[in-house]
């Protein structure tokens, strides 16, 4: 057994929090979703992209993340995934303008569960393409473990488990705020339409840094 006061210092569950705090294609995401489908939809999707990050943490536990570093093609082929899957998301977005204002006027209306099951595994493959979040892990836990440490992995298990917790905590702390916002922008056409826009032209440009992005 390992002791949690031992492994999580206050200079970790600092760095965890400024990180997963700055706004990013899961954070979006969650917000898109609060702000047209409600609470429960941003909740799912909070959900979502936290059970996403869980392949790249498995896969920097089980050195898989190397593989990424080091084959060139391997990393190519995730990283378009990834790019062509942001696309299609910004895509739907701009061609469904205006479809949530016209379809949900009751603003109580909630997503239905198959809804929100889409919208979960929608997030989690957001995170499970983005081939850089394997590379974060595998530079970012180790640096929070002592070198002489025979407990490495269940001390990494651990980081990780609170990462993602952090994680779906700010997740829905971000959705639930930006849900009291959903009737002020279901109430006018214009600014849904607006809003729908913005979300894709984020997801697009999230898209273009995914693809410009090395290893």
């Amino acid at each position: 057994m390992i002791d949690p006061s031992d492994t999580l210092s206050l200079e970790f569950l600092t760095t965890a929090l400024v990180v997963v705090l700055i706004p990013g294609t899961g954070v979006i995401y969650t917000l898109t979703n609060a702000i047209l489908y409600g609470g429960r939809a941003s909740v799912a999707a909070a959900v979502g992209c936290t059970f996403g990050i869980i392949p790249h943490v498995l896969a920097s536990l089980l050195g898989l993340a190397a593989l990424l570093h080091t084959s060139a093609l391997a990393f190519q082929l995730i990283k378009l995934l990834g790019v062509l899957y942001l696309l299609y998301l910004a895509w739907g977005l701009w061609r469904e303008t205006s479809a949530v204002t016209l379809q949900k006027t009751d603003y109580q209306t909630e997503p239905s569960w198959h809804e929100l099951a889409v919208i979960a595994v929608r997030g989690a493959v957001i995170n499970i393409l983005n081939p850089k979040l394997s590379l974060f892990f595998l530079a970012f836990l180790p640096q929070f473990i002592p070198a002489a440490a025979t407990d490495a992995m269940l001390r990494m298990s651990l980081l990780s488990a609170v990462f993602m917790l952090l994680t779906l905590v700010v997740f829905i702390g971000y959705g639930l705020g930006a849900n009291t916002m959903r009737k002020y922008v279901l109430s006018s056409k214009r600014i849904t339409c607006w809003m729908q826009r913005t979300f894709a032209g984020i997801f697009a440009g999230f898209a273009v840094k995914l693809a410009l992005t090395e290893r």
